[in-house]
């Protein structure tokens, strides 16, 4: 029974935008209810708030490593390549105002 509510949990609340004051909300009506105990409510509560901090860093990764892969199909410049691009510009251009005050 425990680990149908934590599914049911887990897939109803959407755990990524779980909140400690939900869990605790919704643990709180299943002690009420009798469907668990309070010492296993207070397991649920940090095991769901632990499962939930999980999903949103496994969310984070996933999303960060798309958004690179498009990035890079786009063939959209790093923030390194366009530093560089700078930096040579800003050379040539000191390289050009040299040039031309030699000619004078």
């Amino acid at each position: 029974m425990k680990e149908l509510i934590k599914k049911t949990f887990l897939a109803g609340l959407g755990l990524v935008s779980l909140t400690r004051e939900k869990a605790e909300g919704l643990v709180k009506e299943l002690i009420r209810k009798g469907e668990i105990s309070k010492e296993e409510g207070e397991k649920l509560v940090k095991e769901l708030m632990e499962k939930a901090r999980k999903t949103k860093e496994e969310m984070e990764k996933k999303t960060e490593r798309i958004v690179k892969n498009t990035l890079k199909k786009l063939e959209v410049p790093t923030r390194k390549e366009v530093e560089s691009l700078k930096k040579e510009i800003n050379a040539l251009k000191k390289k050009l105002v040299s040039t031309k005050k030699q000619k004078k």
